[in-house]
């Protein structure tokens, strides 16, 4: 009897729970229907001319099209609302359908804009970006589920645009006051390729963004290095975690120095991915891993240390690069290097004045301990002639000169091959994300190397005047034979959010998408030659 009454019971707290999983799914179909029916949005585009205050703006293929489905219903709103949207601007049009609640148009400026030599970009891919991103993030504010987006002319920048524009750093905040990140889709566009290959490129830079947000207490070299195991690994990138008694064993007193003024220890992590023959040579990828920089004993300025979270700007490219890198599954093999410490002021913090040897023997003496950064990257810089590398790229935010001398406008470059140059520069034009040249001349390298004690000093003569040209040059005392390129992403490290539209205030991620497209353009090339 006892046996037969808890069989009932079970089976009737069975029935019970089917029958609240089948109330909960139904629920949730409910409300997936209800966002479904009015949570989408869809931005469409519109071409004026700035200079014609009376142009009554032209809509693109797929707008005219839209616009001919509602019988012309948008653009007598738009003629009612007294002129159309110019770049930058929108409006937002409601229930001109069933199948969309609201209609957000963007302005996309001059129709048939191309590469501008004298800005060094192409114009009509920036325009597409900043649209789609105005009109997505108008769409997000209407607390939009999907988003459709017609792909402008350019599906690769509208993704790219769209997903960087709607993209906020939330992750602490309480998940019931986060701003929803609405799903993204093309819009009546056959060009999925290309959709996906923008959508990647804004991931990767996005999660560039996520890292360097990270508050430095939760994103020390520690879990920098388990985020890029989990990242990576999940994309079919190796990830080797290399500790202190490993850098002690590779005579890397440099790197090991940068970091010994902090409890946190340092990590040196090793990247590989191969999309190639592992017989080909790989391209290596150096990022500076400085998760915070107080300026140790030469400790920075309250203000000056508010956006050092974001000093590992170029650890994130790389992590981040590498997995767009693994996603577009490109055929290159890529090993990735990257030092990770904190520079801190310790009992144990290096000193001015003190002298290190780096990993080829070449003496450093320390004039400031605030160049932790460019100390650390030698080693680094060494320790890549182990995989006798196509070429060697190096990224990091090194010197304000570059924020000085750029602001947030382009990374500067550094190097000594025309042929890497002339790829990074086409990069660029290509993804919006600007490089400027810098001289690597034989002046700067005189600055910093030509002492009666010691091979380099990080800072040398002349005090900080030529600073991030002194950096590039020591930093060529510790390139390897063959060729180098290095990039200075001070000045891109942080946004106000209103030069770049498709950017909210914060760290930037840049310039990951450029470091994409330069990898790209490399196997394109590879391609056309074969």
């Amino acid at each position: 009897m006892a046996l037969r009454v808890l069989n009932r019971s079970i089976s009737k707290s069975i029935t019970n729970g089917i029958l609240m999983r089948c109330l909960a799914s139904k629920a949730n179909l409910a409300e997936e229907t209800c966002r479904d029916d009015h949570g989408k949005g869809l931005v469409l585009g519109i071409y004026t001319d700035p200079d014609d205050r009376h142009h009554p703006g032209r809509l693109t293929p797929t707008g005219d099209k839209y616009n001919k489905h509602v019988c012309n219903r948008l653009m007598e709103l738009v003629k009612a609302s007294g002129s159309p949207p110019k770049l930058g601007d929108f409006r937002t049009f409601y229930d001109l359908e069933p199948e969309h609640h609201y209609v957000v148009l963007v302005g996309l400026g001059k129709e048939c804009q191309g590469y501008d030599v004298f800005e060094q970009m192409d114009e009509g891919k920036e325009a597409i970006r900043v649209a789609a991103a105005i009109g997505c993030k108008e769409c997000q504010r209407h607390n939009a589920f999907k988003v459709f987006i017609e792909s402008f002319g350019h599906s690769e920048s509208s993704a790219e645009g769209s997903a960087l524009g709607v993209w906020l750093y939330q992750e602490k905040k309480n998940k019931k006051h986060q701003i929803h990140i609405p799903q993204l889709e093309l819009y009546d566009d056959c060009d999925w390729t290309g959709w996906q290959i923008g959508l990647q490129k804004a991931a990767a830079q996005n999660l560039s963004r996520q890292l360097m947000d990270t508050s430095a207490n939760l994103m020390t070299p520690t879990s920098f290095a388990q985020n890029a195991v989990e990242v990576l690994c999940k994309a079919g990138v190796n990830v080797e975690v290399k500790v202190r008694g490993w850098a002690e064993t590779q005579n890397m007193n440099a790197f090991l120095a940068a970091g010994q003024g902090s409890c946190e220890p340092p990590i040196f992590l090793e990247l590989s991915y191969y999309g190639a023959s592992k017989d080909e040579r790989p391209v290596v990828l150096i990022g500076k891993g400085v998760t915070y920089n107080s300026g140790g004993l030469c400790i920075k300025r309250c203000k000056n240390q508010k956006q050092m979270r974001g000093d590992m700007g170029g650890a994130a490219a790389v992590v981040a690069a590498c997995r767009a890198v693994a996603g577009l599954q490109l055929p290159l093999n890529i090993r990735g290097l990257i030092p990770l410490c904190e520079n801190m002021p310790g009992c144990a913090a290096m000193r001015p004045g003190d002298i290190v040897k780096a990993m080829n023997n070449k003496s450093i003496e320390i004039e400031s301990t605030d160049c932790a950064g460019r100390i650390m990257m030698a080693d680094a810089l060494v320790y890549a002639q182990n995989f006798w590398p196509r070429f060697i790229v190096d990224v990091g935010t090194m010197t304000y000169d570059m924020e000085r001398a750029l602001g947030d406008a382009a990374s500067g470059v550094f190097s000594n091959s025309e042929a890497l140059w002339e790829y990074m520069l086409a990069a660029s034009m290509h993804t919006g994300d600007r490089v400027w040249r810098f001289p690597l001349w034989n002046h700067y390298t005189k600055l910093v190397s030509r002492f009666h004690n010691v091979e380099v000093k990080t800072i040398g003569r002349g005090r900080y005047n030529g600073g991030a040209c002194k950096v590039a040059a020591f930093l060529h005392e510790f390139v390897p034979c063959g060729d180098w390129l290095h990039m200075d992403t001070f000045g891109v490290m942080w946004t106000d959010g209103k030069d770049y539209p498709y950017l909210r205030e914060g760290m930037a991620g840049r310039p990951t998408r450029t470091l994409v497209e330069f990898l790209s353009q490399l196997v394109c090339h590879r391609e056309e030659c074969e």
